[in-house]
C-alpha cells in the first residue's frame, strides 16, 4: 500500500523503450475515449446536445488509438506491453468514473480542455524518446491534433449545439446549481442568521456575560447546522424533484446555517460587553443584506421585497431578543 510513495515504484518516461512509449499512448487514448463516453452518459439526460459532442470526441480518440496500434503492429508485432499512465512517474492522472459524477457542464468542459492540453504535452515529450522517423512523425501529428482538439470541440459543439440549445443548456445548468447549492444554502443562511438572533441577544442582555453568550450562540449555531443539514439531506433524495445530490444539499444547508449563527456569536469572544454587542449588530446588518442580495441575484426576488422580508423580519427578531433579555 505504500509502494506509490517509494521512488522506484514508477518509471520515468525517459526510461521507456519505443515499444513501451507506443503502448502507453495506446492505453492513454483508450482511457480518454472511455472518459469522454462517461461524460456523455452523465450529461445525456440534462444536456443531450453536449453529450453528443463528447461522444464524437470519444470517436476521435478511438481513431488515434487505432493509428497507434497500426504503428505498433508494423514495428513490434501483435503483443502490446501492459503499461499505463499510473506506471509512469510524472504522468498526468485521470479521475475514476465515480469521481466524475454530478459534475457541472462547465466543469466537464474545463476537464476536457485540461485533458487535451496534458495529452499534447505527453506526445511532444514522447516524440523525443523515439528514433524511428515514422513513429516520431505520428507522435508529432498527434500532439498537434491534441492541441487542435479545442477547435475540434468547437466545431462539434457548433454541429450539435445550436445557439438556442446552448442557451437552454446553460439555463438548465444554472437552474441545477441554484437547486443544489443556492436554495439549500440560502435557506440555511436565513435560518442560522435570523433564528439565532433572539436567543443570542436575549442571552447577552440577560446575563451581560460575553463568554456565556458566545457558548449559547455556538451551541445554537452548530445544533441548528446539524439539524438543517440532516433535514435537507433526508427529506428529498433528489431523484424525482431533480434537486441534485442530497449530500451536497445537506452540506450546503448545514454549513450555511452554522455560519449564519456563528457570524453574530463570534463577536462575543470580545470581553467587553458593549464592544462585542456593537460588533455583533454590525455583523447582523451585513448578514441580512447579504441574504437580500442572494435572494435578488439568484432567486429573482425583487430587491425591495427581499429587503422588506429579510431585513425587517430580522430586525423584529433582534428587537424581540433584546426585549426578552432585558425583561
Amino acid at each position: 500500500m505504500f509502494g506509490r510513495f517509494l521512488p522506484g515504484s514508477k518509471r520515468s518516461l525517459q526510461s521507456l523503450g519505443e515499444d513501451e512509449v507506443l503502448a502507453l499512448a495506446i492505453a492513454s487514448e483508450e482511457e480518454d475515449a472511455r472518459i469522454y463516453l462517461a461524460y456523455a452518459d452523465s450529461l445525456r439526460q440534462q444536456f443531450p446536445a453536449s453529450a453528443k459532442v463528447f461522444e464524437d470526441m470519444a470517436e476521435v480518440e478511438q481513431t488515434h488509438k487505432n493509428m497507434l496500434i497500426e504503428m505498433f503492429r508494423s514495428r513490434f508485432g501483435e503483443r502490446i506491453p501492459l503499461i499505463r499512465r499510473e506506471h509512469v512517474r510524472g504522468f498526468y492522472q485521470r479521475k475514476p468514473d465515480w469521481l466524475r459524477k454530478n459534475l457541472s457542464l462547465e466543469t466537464v468542459r474545463a476537464e476536457a480542455e485540461a485533458m487535451e492540453e496534458q495529452a499534447a504535452r505527453f506526445y511532444r515529450e514522447a516524440a523525443k524518446q523515439v528514433s524511428d522517423a515514422r513513429t516520431r512523425a505520428l507522435l508529432g501529428d498527434l500532439a498537434l491534433a491534441e492541441e487542435g482538439h479545442e477547435d475540434i470541440a468547437r466545431m462539434l459543439d457548433e454541429k450539435h449545439v445550436s445557439g438556442e440549445m446552448r442557451n437552454e443548456e446553460d439555463q438548465t445548468a444554472r437552474r441545477q446549481f441554484i437547486l443544489t447549492y443556492v436554495q439549500p444554502g440560502l435557506a440555511g443562511l436565513m435560518d442560522g442568521s435570523v433564528s439565532t438572533l433572539a436567543p443570542i441577544f436575549a442571552a447577552a442582555f440577560a446575563t451581560g456575560n460575553t463568554w456565556s453568550t458566545f457558548l449559547i450562540g455556538l451551541s445554537a449555531s452548530v445544533g441548528a447546522g446539524i439539524s438543517m443539514g440532516f433535514t435537507e439531506a433526508a427529506h428529498d433524495d433528489g431523484k424525482i424533484s431533480g434537486r441534485g445530490s442530497p449530500l451536497k444539499r445537506g452540506l450546503a444547508s448545514g454549513i450555511m446555517t452554522a455560519l449564519g449563527g456563528l457570524g453574530h456569536a463570534l463577536p462575543y469572544l470580545i470581553p467587553h460587553f458593549w464592544t462585542a454587542t456593537v460588533v455583533a449588530g454590525i455583523v447582523v446588518f451585513f448578514e441580512l443584506w447579504a441574504i437580500a442580495f442572494i435572494q435578488n441575484r439568484y432567486m429573482e426576488t425583487p430587491f425591495i421585497r427581499a429587503v422588506f422580508q429579510v431585513v425587517l423580519g430580522g430586525c423584529l427578531v433582534l428587537a424581540a431578543g433584546i426585549m426578552i433579555g432585558n425583561a
